[in-house]
C-alpha cells in the first residue's frame, strides 16, 4: 500500500507569474542556462575547461583525444538538459529544444551496445568499468542522466533519451542485485535511487523500483561491500592515485543500515540525495519502517543540524555534517548542493504526509540557503555558504580558506550551478499538490494551477508580493473540494476573508482547511502579517548564544559592510520594535531591506591587545540589513553576519 497522501501538480500544469520567482526564472532562461551551455562547450574565457560536451564527442568517435575534467563530468551535461527540459514545459522555446535534442543525439551515439554509459570509463578506464562504484560515480551520473531523460520526455514526449537511459539502467540491473554473480552493491554517491523512482513512475516498469529497494537496503550491511571492492583493487585508490587500507563508511552514509540510522552523517549532498530516494521509496512501496526512518532522520538534520538558512553541512571536511549543534557560522560549509538536495527531501517527505513542517522548511530553503549559490546576474556562484565572512579571513587564515569572498564564474567541480538551474526552473512543480478532497497550497507563488483533485480538474491561482508582503490573493476554480492553506511556522497571526467576509477555518496540520463549495468568482485573501523578528538558537548551539538573527516573513536577513561599515561583529541590537521595512530595489526589483537602531562599540585610543574590562563604551547608530540571498551583489562587501550580538 502507497503511502501517498498528496501528489504534487506537474510542472506543465503550473504557470508561475510572480514577481519574485519569475525574476529567477528570467536570470534561467536568459542567463544560466545560456551561460551554462557556453561553459560545458568550453567557450567561456577565464574560466577552467569544462571538458563535458567534448567527452561525448570523443566517447562517440566524433573527436581524438584523452578524457577532460572529474570523473563525474557527464553530470554537468545531465543537469544543464534537465534544466532545459523544465524550461521547455512551460516556455516553448524551438531553437533551445533543437539544442537539446543534438545533445540527446550526441549522447545516443556515445552509449555502448550493451547500454553502457559514461565517459570517463568509455575514454580513460575501458576495463575498469563497475570496479569502483564507491568512488568513482557512475551510478550518480546514471542517475543525474535518468532524471534528465525523464525530465526531458514529460516536457516533449520525446523518449530518445529515456530510451538511452532504460538500456543504461537495464545493464546496471544486470550486474547490480542480490543474485549470484552480480555486484551486491549501491553507489558511493547516491543520486541513482531517487532517479530509480522517478524511471519508475514515468515507465511503470517494477523492476526498477525494485533495484531501488534493493540498494538502500543492502547499503551499510555485511560484508561492507565498499571494502571487499578495495580489496579486489587491491587497496587502490582513485583519488590520490595511493594505496588505501579501509573505506570511511560514514562518509556516504553506509555505516549501518538506512533503517537504523538516526543521525545525519557524512558528506551532506550524499544524504540529502539518499533520504530523498529513500523517502520515494517508502511512499511508493508503502515500507513503513524506512518512512519512519526518514522521519526520523529528517528531525536530527532540522532540530539539530540545519543553519537558520536552510544549510547543511557544517565543516569542510568530508562536505559533511558534524554533530548535533555544532553549527558554526564562518567555517561552515554548507554547499549550494546540499541545500538543493534538503528541498527534494521536503518535499517527498511532504507528499507523505501533508504536514507544514515540511513546507516551512522548504520555504526557509527555496528564499535563503539555495538563491544565495548564486549572483544576482546569474553568471557567477558560490559553492560554500557561509552565515559570516571577513574577507582578511578567507584569505590569510587556514580554517576559513574554503570560503570564497566573492563569486567566481565557474569551477573545476561544478555541480552546483547547473544544479540551481534545474530547481528554479522547476520550482513550479513545488507549489501545489492534491488528493481526494484537497487542494493544497504550499508556498506562496504568483501562479496559475490545474490540479486533479479526486478526479474532478479544478483552476487555482494566486497573487501576491510575496515575500515581502503577507497578503495573498487566491481564486478558486469552481467545484467542490477543500482548499489548504499553509500557515508558516513563521506567522505569529493569520486572517482569511472568503468573498470579504472574514472566516475561521480549522487547522490541520499548519494548514488552514476551507470546506465548501466554489465558484468562478470566488475570492480567498490569506492575510499573514510580517512584522520584523529577532531569533535566537537554541542555548546548545554555541556559536549562536548570546546573538539573534533577523528575519522578516520567510526571509533571513544579513548585515554586510557595504551598508554598515566595518568590524560588524562590534555592533548590538536591542529589540526588533524599532526596525522598519522599506522598499529598495537598488539589488533587486521590489527588495524589502530593514533599517534601524543598534550600538556599537568604540574603538580603542590604545594599541593594546586586552584591557580591564570596566564597562563598555557604545555609540547609538543605525543599522541596515539586506536579504541574505542577496549578499556579495556588491563590490565593496568585505564583511558579513547573519548573527548580531545582543
Amino acid at each position: 500500500m502507497r503511502l501517498v497522501t498528496n501528489e504534487f501538480a506537474p510542472l506543465k500544469q503550473v504557470s508561475v507569474k510572480d514577481g519574485f520567482w519569475s525574476r529567477y526564472q528570467e536570470i534561467a532562461r536568459e542567463k544560466i542556462i545560456p551561460f551554462q551551455w557556453r561553459a560545458i562547450n568550453d567557450d567561456v574565457p577565464g574560466i577552467e575547461p569544462s571538458h563535458a560536451i567534448r567527452n561525448f564527442r570523443i566517447a562517440a568517435g566524433l573527436e581524438e583525444g584523452d578524457f577532460g575534467g572529474l570523473v563525474f563530468q557527464d553530470s554537468d551535461v545531465a543537469k544543464w538538459l534537465e534544466a532545459v527540459a523544465y524550461r521547455l514545459s512551460t516556455h516553448p522555446d524551438p531553437e533551445l529544444e533543437k539544442t537539446a535534442d543534438g545533445v540527446i543525439d550526441l549522447i545516443a551515439q556515445a552509449q555502448e551496445e550493451d547500454g553502457y554509459l559514461d565517459t570517463f570509463f568509455q575514454i580513460a578506464e575501458p576495463d575498469r568499468k563497475f570496479t569502483n562504484l564507491n568512488e568513482c560515480h557512475e551510478l550518480y551520473c546514471a542517475g543525474h542522466m535518468t532524471e534528465a531523460a525523464v525530465a526531458y520526455y514529460e516536457a516533449t514526449g520525446k523518449d530518445k533519451l529515456l530510451n538511452v537511459m532504460r538500456r543504461c539502467v537495464d545493464l546496471i540491473d544486470r550486474t547490480i542485485g542480490p543474485e549470484e554473480g552480480k555486484l551486491h552493491g549501491y553507489p558511493g554517491h547516491p543520486e541513482l535511487e531517487l532517479a530509480l523512482c522517478r524511471l519508475y513512475r514515468a515507465t511503470g516498469e517494477e523492476r526498477y523500483l525494485k533495484l531501488c529497494a534493493y540498494m538502500i537496503n543492502e547499503r551499510g550491511t555485511e560484508p561492507f561491500f565498499f571494502e571487499e571492492e578495495l580489496k579486489k583493487r587491491g587497496y587502490t585508490a582513485f583519488w590520490g592515485g595511493g594505496r588505501q587500507e579501509h573505506v570511511d563508511k560514514e562518509y556516504n552514509q553506509a555505516h549501518k543500515p538506512l533503517k537504523k540510522q538516526t543521525e545525519a552523517i557524512g558528506h551532506s549532498v550524499r544524504a540529502g540525495y539518499l533520504y530523498t530516494g529513500a523517502a520515494d521509496l517508502a511512499a511508493e512501496t508503502g515500507d513503513g519502517e524506512l518512512a519512519r526512518a526518514m522521519e526520523t532522520l529528517w528531525n536530527n538534520v532540522v532540530n539539530r543540524q540545519m543553519y537558520i538558512t536552510g544549510a547543511v553541512g557544517s565543516q569542510v571536511h568530508g562536505e559533511a555534517f558534524s554533530f548535533d549543534y555544532h553549527l558554526p557560522n564562518d567555517t561552515v560549509y554548507g554547499e549550494t548542493c546540499a541545500a538543493i538536495s534538503m528541498v527534494f527531501f521536503a518535499s517527498r517527505m511532504l507528499r507523505m504526509d501533508s504536514d507544514r513542517k515540511y513546507a516551512d522548511v522548504m520555504e526557509r530553503l527555496l528564499y535563503n540557503g539555495t538563491i544565495s549559490g548564486m549572483a544576482l546576474d546569474g553568471q557567477h556562484f558560490f559553492y560554500t555558504n557561509p552565515l559570516a565572512m571577513w574577507e582578511e579571513a578567507t584569505k590569510r587564515a587556514g580554517v576559513t580558506r574554503h570560503i570564497r569572498s566573492k563569486r567566481p564564474g565557474w569551477f573545476g567541480c561544478a555541480c552546483c550551478p547547473p544544479n540551481l538551474a534545474r530547481m528554479i526552473t522547476s520550482l513550479g512543480g513545488y507549489v501545489y499538490s492534491s488528493s481526494d478532497d484537497t487542494a493544497y497550497v504550499h508556498l506562496y507563488v504568483g501562479s496559475d494551477a490545474e490540479l486533479d483533485v479526486g478526479g474532478q480538474t479544478v483552476k487555482l491561482s494566486q497573487t501576491g508580493n510575496y515575500p515581502w508582503d503577507g497578503r495573498i490573493s487566491f481564486k478558486p476554480g469552481a467545484g467542490k473540494y477543500r482548499l489548504a492553506l499553509r500557515i508558516p511556522g513563521w506567522a505569529r497571526t493569520f486572517s482569511v476573508t472568503v468573498n470579504g467576509a472574514k472566516v475561521s477555518p480549522g487547522l490541520e496540520k499548519g494548514y488552514a482547511v476551507l470546506d465548501g463549495v466554489w465558484e468562478d468568482g470566488d475570492e480567498v485573501i490569506l492575510d499573514l502579517p510580517m512584522p520584523v523578528e529577532f531569533v535566537e538558537a537554541n542555548p546548545l548551539l554555541r556559536a549562536d548564544n548570546g546573538r539573534v538573527a533577523i528575519m522578516r516573513g520567510p526571509v533571513v536577513y544579513c548585515l554586510e559592510s557595504a551598508d554598515n561599515g566595518e568590524d560588524l561583529d562590534a555592533l548590538q541590537v536591542v529589540c526588533a520594535d524599532g526596525f522598519r521595512a522599506e522598499e529598495d530595489g537598488t539589488l533587486f526589483p521590489g527588495m524589502v531591506k530593514l533599517v534601524g537602531p543598534a550600538l556599537r562599540r568604540k574603538p580603542w585610543n590604545t594599541d593594546a591587545l586586552y584591557r580591564r574590562a570596566d564597562c563598555a563604551e557604545l555609540e547609538e547608530c543605525e543599522i541596515t540589513a539586506i536579504p541574505y540571498a542577496f549578499w556579495d551583489n556588491r563590490e565593496d562587501t568585505r564583511e558579513m553576519i547573519v548573527w548580531i550580538r545582543k
